[in-house]
């Protein structure tokens, strides 16, 4: 018996193995190298992973492009068109995200607990807040989650989908209950989004079971060959699809699974709030466009009933509910739910444009969403001792910032255009995109019930801009309201994403066109 070594194109490897190879680095710089150089070393580390992650990516796209796409690991993934854009995407939304989380204020606290393990309000707590101990084990845990997050779209098997799913997953689940203010409410938020998500796993596995026992095969290529006519359809295919389409679902915050998103993201760090909100969307989507497009078109009069049911119910439960909040946390999570809701309009149409426009508004949502959060981060309340402590998440806290903070009140303004889907703004061309894609599929009072609940959601984007610029906050809780500095990671980020912002608003075509000729699966 003789052994064949496999062939492996490590090249197509190479923008996963940077960010993955970095985290692993990371766990042994937090084993070997000393406490005051751990800090700097780990962000360092991180940046370079994840800014030669993008310029790998850069460097694939010809080739990719030219080809129409590369079987990589015996076919485990497929590095085409869509899923180099979508690791490309997570990689540079990652290195913004990077930035706001690396970020320390003025008096040199960030936003994790000095140690997470303990009690809260214990005095073991209390002694590592007074020593200063920083929790560096943050970054490799962010490149662990991004590193899942990058093989999410380009699994072409089910298990390595189930596989990649953990590897994102589980660094999110305790980097959500790691922030220093609040801790109650952070672990509180860590536990409810582990054990919802081990059911939404529980889900998925049990569908990716089924789908086995249709098919004989995991690849979702083998699954499509199997698929037979419209009306010779297996139950174990259908219960299948609806299953995996559940685990998914949940990981995009979709109705009815959403109910782990405003918890999660009010109790988790505001960093890493931010963070998973822009890049987990952008790696769920991708792993849902591979499979709807590439293993469930024959199924198309089954699924898309079901997706476009799920669509409407996630933009009118995240438009009604978000009109009701208090905490601009808890408003930006809601609005993350519409989001998800616009991001299926685009899945379902089932045509070429809607790819590309399911691309470009994760883009334009990550970029808004990462700068959104990166400002609340040093919107802060003052205590009655003059003393800078929690964020200030209160509506009524942010009345008069734009008098007080003119720059960051025109950034958060507009990244809440962005979201409304103001024209000149990169939620417009994205919100345009994925829209027009439903009108071409025929599905055109999706796109109307779109229309709909972006023009409700204007009004809970222009509360808080009114708050910011036309209300006085005397008499209010916003009286002890600052904005903190920093060392200036945070600043660089909201400009990042601002930046992106505006040009994804004002010269649209270059992104547009470039998505267009990615938007092509391999099968």
């Amino acid at each position: 018996m003789t052994f064949e070594a496999p062939d492996i194109q490590w090249a197509y490897l190479i923008p996963v193995a940077a960010v993955l190879g970095a985290g692993v680095l990371g766990v042994l710089v937090e084993a070997f190298v000393p406490r005051r150089a751990r800090r700097v070393t780990q962000i360092s580390l991180a940046l370079v992973a994840l800014a030669g992650a993008v310029v790998a990516v850069a460097a694939l796209w010809s080739d990719v492009s030219d080809s129409g796409g590369v079987k990589v690991l015996d076919g485990a993934l497929v590095v085409d068109g869509p899923a180099l854009v979508l690791q490309g995407v997570v990689a540079l939304l990652g290195l913004v995200a990077l930035l706001v989380i690396a970020d320390r204020t003025e008096s040199g606290e960030d936003a994790f607990a000095s140690a997470v393990a303990a009690v809260p309000g214990s005095d073991t707590e209390a002694e590592a807040t007074r020593r200063g101990l920083a929790q560096t084990e943050v970054f490799p845990l962010v490149l662990f989650a991004l590193g899942g997050m990058m093989l999410f779209p380009a699994t072409a098997d089910l298990l390595t989908l189930f596989v990649a799913l953990e590897v994102l997953s589980l660094p999110l689940y305790l980097l959500a209950g790691m922030a220093r203010r609040r801790r109650l409410l952070s672990q509180e938020a860590s536990m409810k989004y582990f054990l919802l998500g081990a059911y939404a796993s529980a889900f998925l596995l049990f569908g990716i079971a089924l789908l086995y026992g249709f098919a004989g095969s995991v690849k979702l290529t083998d699954i499509a060959a199997a698929v037979g006519t419209p009306s010779d359809l297996d139950p174990l295919l259908l219960g299948g699809v609806v299953l995996v389409l559940v685990g998914l679902l949940f990981k995009v915050g979709a109705v009815p699974f959403h109910a782990w998103t405003p918890d999660a993201y009010q109790g988790a760090p505001t960093p890493i709030t931010g963070f998973m909100a822009a890049c987990t969307k952008v790696a769920a989507f991708g792993a849902m466009l591979r499979l709807v497009y590439v293993v469930l078109p024959p199924l198309e009069w089954d699924v898309v009933p079901l997706l476009s049911g799920v669509a409407v119910l996630t933009m009118l439960v995240g438009t009604v509910v978000a009109i009701v909040q208090t905490d601009v946390k808890r408003m930006l999570a809601y609005s993350s739910i519409a989001h998800a809701g616009f991001i299926l309009v685009g899945v379902v149409a089932l045509t070429a444009s809607g790819v590309s426009g399911v691309l470009v508004y994760l883009l334009a949502y990550g970029l808004a969403t990462i700068g959104a959060f990166a400002v609340v981060t040093l919107v802060r309340e003052v205590n009655a001792d003059g003393a800078v402590v929690a964020e200030a998440t209160h509506l009524s806290q942010w009345a008069g910032l734009g008098k007080r903070s003119p720059l960051l009140a025109g950034a958060f303004t507009l990244f809440l255009l962005s979201f409304a889907g103001i024209p000149l703004t990169a939620g417009f061309t994205g919100k345009f995109a994925v829209f027009t894609a439903a009108v071409e599929g025929d599905l055109w009072w999706l796109a109307l019930v779109g229309v709909l609940a972006s023009a409700a959601a204007v009004f809970f984007y222009v509360r808080l801009i009114v708050l910011m610029y036309f209300t006085d906050p005397a008499g209010t809780p916003g009286e002890g309201t600052t904005v903190i500095g920093g060392e200036g990671f945070t600043i660089v980020a909201i400009g990042a994403a601002a930046l992106g912002t505006i040009l994804l608003g004002v010269l649209p075509s270059p992104i547009l066109e470039l998505l267009a000729d990615a938007a092509r699966f391999l099968p």
